[in-house]
C-alpha cells in the first residue's frame, strides 16, 4: 500500500482547486447550445449542433413558425405561429407539440423572461399588442396595447423592462414586467425592426441599438434620457444588393451583442455582409460577406440575412440566410465564414438554446 504525505495530500488538493478555479472560469463551449431556425416558407424549425453545424433535429407541424425562444430550464420551447395564431409549446427532447394557447392575433416575435415566468408575444395586426402568457397556467393574462402593430419585443438584461418595436408605428414602447403597464414610448422616422441591447457594469440597460427601415445601418438608444444619441450608418462598400428583391427598405437586418459584451454585429441586405463594431466605442473592426447565389443572365442574388445569434462563447455567429435557404456559420474572432448548414423554406428567425 502507498502511503500518501501529507505534502502530497495537501499538493493534490491544491491541483484540484485550481482545475477547478480553471474550468469555472471557461465560457460555454459551442457543445452546450442548440441553434434553432424557424422556417418561415414552411412547416418546420431546424435544431442545429454547434459543435458539428449538423442539424440534429426538426421539429415538424408548425406551419409558418415565427419566433422562437426557451424556458430557462431548457424543457421548453416556445414558438409563435402565425397560421393559427397561437403560440405553441414544444417539449424539447421529443419536439412534440404539448399545448397551443391562443393569442389575440396574429403573431410575430416573442420574449421571454429571465426567471420564464411570462413570455411575451408581438401581436402584428392593428390597432397593435403585446400580448402576455402566463407560464404556470399555459394561458394568456393580458394584451398590453402598443402604437402600431407588434413586430418584436425584447426583455432588458436586467429583466426589469420588455420593448417592443413596431414597423407601422415607427416606434418602440417600453413595459414594465413588474407592473406590466407601459412606462415609455419613442417615436422613429422609419420603422422600428430588429434590436439589441447594451448593459451598464451593474446589469442594467445602457443603449439601445435599433435597426429601422430605409437605414442601412442602425439607431443608438441612450435607456435612460429615452433619446437616441447616435446613427450609424454602414460603409457604402460593400453595397448595391437587394434591390431587384425588392428589399430596399429594409437594408439592415439582425443585430445583437456577443456574450461578453465587447462587440456589435449587424448584418445588412444591402451589403449582404455581417458588420462587427468594438464596444463601447463603437469602432468599426471590419465585415465578412455572406454566400450569393448566381444564376446565368442576371447579377448575383444576396443571401438575404435576416437575424443572427451567438454560441455562449461568442466565438462562432450564425446568420439565417433566407434566399439561399441556409445558414452562414461565422467564426467571430478570424472574421471569416467558414461554412452553411442547409435547413428549411425562407429560414428567418434564429436563437440560441444554452442547455442545462
Amino acid at each position: 500500500m502507498r502511503l500518501i504525505t501529507p505534502k502530497a495530500y495537501y499538493d493534490s488538493r491544491k491541483f484540484l482547486w485550481l482545475l477547478a478555479a480553471i474550468l469555472l472560469s471557461l465560457p460555454l463551449q459551442a457543445g452546450t447550445a442548440r441553434i434553432y431556425i424557424t422556417n418561415s416558407g414552411g412547416d418546420t424549425v431546424d435544431v442545429v449542433d454547434p459543435a458539428t453545424n449538423k442539424v440534429v433535429q426538426v421539429i415538424k407541424g408548425i406551419e409558418c413558425p415565427h419566433g422562437v425562444n426557451f424556458s430557462p430550464d431548457g424543457s421548453r420551447v416556445y414558438i409563435s405561429n402565425e397560421s393559427e395564431s397561437v403560440l405553441d409549446v414544444v417539449d424539447r427532447k421529443t419536439g412534440e407539440i404539448v399545448k397551443k394557447i391562443p393569442l389575440s392575433g396574429h403573431p410575430n416575435n416573442i420574449a421571454v423572461t429571465p426567471d420564464g415566468s411570462k413570455v411575451f408575444v408581438c401581436i402584428a395586426e392593428e390597432p397593435g399588442a403585446l400580448d402576455v402568457i402566463d407560464t404556470k397556467s399555459m394561458e394568456r393574462i393580458k394584451s398590453i396595447p402598443i402604437k402600431g402593430p407588434g413586430h418584436n419585443p425584447y426583455v432588458t438584461p436586467d429583466g426589469k423592462y420588455v420593448v417592443a418595436g413596431s414597423v407601422a408605428g415607427k416606434s418602440l414602447t417600453t413595459i414594465d414586467i413588474a407592473t406590466l403597464e407601459p412606462v415609455w414610448h419613442m417615436d422613429f422616422d422609419n420603422g422600428v425592426r430588429p434590436m439589441a441591447f447594451e448593459k451598464n457594469a451593474d446589469g442594467s440597460t445602457y443603449r439601445i441599438f435599433v435597426q429601422l427601415s430605409n437605414v442601412n445601418g442602425f439607431a443608438v438608444v441612450d435607456f435612460a434620457t429615452h433619446q437616441e444619441v447616435a446613427r450609424i450608418k454602414f460603409p457604402d462598400d460593400p453595397g448595391g444588393y437587394g434591390i431587384a428583391e425588392g428589399r430596399a427598405y429594409t437594408p439592415s437586418h439582425g443585430i445583437g451583442v456577443t456574450p461578453d459584451g465587447k462587440e456589435l454585429w449587424a448584418a445588412s441586405t444591402a451589403a449582404n455582409a455581417v458588420f462587427a463594431y468594438s464596444l463601447p466605442d463603437l469602432k468599426l473592426l471590419g465585415h465578412v460577406s455572406l454566400p450569393v447565389l448566381t444564376i446565368p443572365g442576371r447579377p448575383p442574388i444576396p443571401s438575404i440575412p435576416e437575424w443572427i445569434t451567438f454560441t455562449p462563447d461568442g466565438k462562432t455567429l450564425y446568420v439565417s440566410d433566407s434566399a439561399t435557404k441556409s445558414v452562414s456559420v461565422i467564426d467571430t474572432q478570424t472574421m471569416k465564414d467558414v461554412g452553411q448548414v442547409a435547413v428549411g423554406e425562407v429560414p428567418k428567425r434564429i436563437n440560441t438554446l444554452v442547455l442545462p
